[in-house]
């Protein structure tokens, strides 16, 4: 029988996402790509509703969940992480200048306790001014109301009942059920009429002894899932609500909260139509090794794995499939293919527009003991290896000034200087090849809407591959310019992009930006 083995060096867990617009009609089971499966720069706005495989926004647009787990509320710092090392503003600016447009917050019910307040955040040198003397729900609403500000959508993730640890049932002695409710109700009356927080995540993986579909209300996830969900509408029947899966359905077993097979013989059953996405996890050999990894088919097995668990749900139209984590360190070959191979599978945004499968990546977190994270340990530099895999699926397409709230005002001077720099690190250099990244920073006064970079190796080392930026190269001379997603850069933030050349050995050449 599985049990997860995840660990993290402070803490555990989280997740998040951005709008995207894109083609009218669903494809079919078998996909095939629409034509006009594109983003739309308007889409995303308001609360969000499901219509089939498919969510909408207010106006009716698809649009696709495409963010980051960002988790520290459910730990004993009763605060997101590494606010230790930057700004909370700083951060958010980031996670969109990447392209990620929905964050998922995991929680325990320890921060609705009075008085909660956070623990490891830093006021130095300014930094997370706004924060000083507030409780933990009190910086949760600076957090949703900044992100709402920039275009990011949040999803409230309940990841434990209290700080100590993961539970596999929704209740434990110290947090029974009543309580869970009671505080999800609580969470949903407090963003009422905010569509910043688009939705709840009721239970982070639900896992043996939870059942689907057995009927024993102390144990039937499905029961209640559908307990908390109608409560939560009840409060706030605007919300979308994401119900996970167990870990054991008909005797097969597979990731905590990724067993999503019962909904074909006992699907969720809320009040309020057209509220519910299921939510799925998936992971890789650095959390536990399963079966499939060493099937010798590996990695052409995955779809067939994926369609079993939860895949099904999206092809027959059912209701619409957030992979709510997935991640991996990526130091294994198995590892790598596995992500590849799962990114083709959730669909590429260019082909498939929103008729996708939603996701939030695990984690933004470094801190993250068996995956990492997008960040590396800085707390500010991104591993652009991993982020890279992401490029296909990612969402562009949201309109900043969603949100409501006023924690400072976030928007740009429209006036102001226009200005980059460029630093060039070599990563990895093994003879015949090397792999590198370059950070674009904005040293101006106001945003930034779009960079170039440009530099002549004096060798004869030409680029073989390059993610989160387009490239050109004449001779030795080459020029990169953003990718789509991340060509707005915020004044002090940064972008990053990586690319892999040939041969090795070369130094490092010197580099200009230029901004507009």
């Amino acid at each position: 029988m599985f049990r997860n083995m995840r660990r993290a060096v402070c803490a555990v867990v989280a997740a998040l996402l951005l709008p995207l617009a894109a083609g009218a009609q669903a494809a079919g089971a078998a996909g095939a790509p629409a034509p006009e499966a594109r983003a739309t720069a308007d889409a995303g706005a308001g609360y969000w509703h499901t219509s089939g495989r498919r969510i909408l926004d207010a106006a009716g647009q698809p649009v696709r969940i495409a963010g980051i787990n960002w988790f520290g509320f459910e730990t004993a710092n009763h605060v997101v992480h590494g606010l230790w090392a930057r700004d909370y503003k700083s951060m958010i600016d980031q996670m969109r200048s990447l392209g990620y447009n929905t964050i998922r917050l995991p929680f325990s019910d320890d921060i609705l306790q009075s008085g909660t307040m956070p623990d490891s955040i830093s006021f130095a040198d300014g930094k997370n001014a706004d924060l000083q003397g507030l409780t933990s729900l009190q910086v949760l609403d600076r957090i949703v109301a900044y992100a709402g500000q920039r275009g990011l959508k949040i999803v409230l993730d309940r990841h434990r009942p209290d700080a100590a640890g993961q539970s596999a049932l929704w209740y434990t002695s110290a947090v029974p059920e009543s309580t869970w409710i009671a505080n999800l109700r609580t969470l949903a009356g407090r963003y009422a009429g905010n569509p910043t927080v688009i939705g709840i995540d009721l239970h982070n993986e639900p896992h043996d002894p939870a059942c689907w579909g057995c009927g024993d209300t102390t144990r039937d996830w499905r029961l209640a899932a559908e307990r908390a969900g109608n409560a939560v509408l009840s409060v706030n029947p605007d919300l979308l609500v994401f119900v996970e899966g167990v870990q054991s359905f008909d005797g097969v077993s597979g990731w905590w909260g990724g067993n999503l097979m019962g909904v074909a013989r006992y699907p969720v059953r809320l009040d309020v139509p057209d509220r519910l996405v299921y939510s799925a996890h998936d992971y890789a050999t650095s959390v536990a090794q399963q079966s499939w990894f060493s099937d010798p088919s590996f990695p052409a097995n995955m779809p067939g794995i994926w369609d079993r668990y939860w895949g099904y749900i999206f092809k027959q139209d059912i209701a619409p499939v957030w992979l709510g984590e997935f991640g991996t360190t990526l130091q294994s070959t198995v590892d790598q293919r596995w992500l590849s191979a799962l990114v083709s599978y959730l669909r590429s945004t260019s082909a498939y527009g929103a008729d996708s499968f939603h996701w939030t990546f695990w984690s933004w977190n470094p801190n993250s003991g068996d995956t990492g994270g997008i960040l590396k340990d800085d707390w500010s530099t991104v591993d652009t290896v991993k982020d890279g895999y992401l490029t296909s699926i990612k969402a562009p397409g949201f309109t900043p000034g969603t949100g409501s709230g006023d924690p400072g005002d976030p928007g740009d001077p429209g006036d102001g200087r226009v200005a980059c720099t460029a630093a060039y690190t070599v990563g990895s250099d093994w003879g015949s090849g090397f792999n590198a990244e370059v950070k674009v920073t904005n040293t101006g006064t106001r945003a930034i809407g779009s960079w170039k970079v440009t530099w002549t190796w004096s060798g004869s080392q030409r680029v073989t591959n390059m993610w989160n930026a387009s490239y050109t190269q004449s001779g030795s001379t080459v020029t990169a310019v953003n990718a789509a997603h991340n060509g707005a850069v915020p004044a002090g933030g940064s972008a990053s992009f990586g690319f892999g050349g040939a041969p090795g050995g070369g130094g490092v050449p010197t580099l200009s930006c230029t901004a507009a």
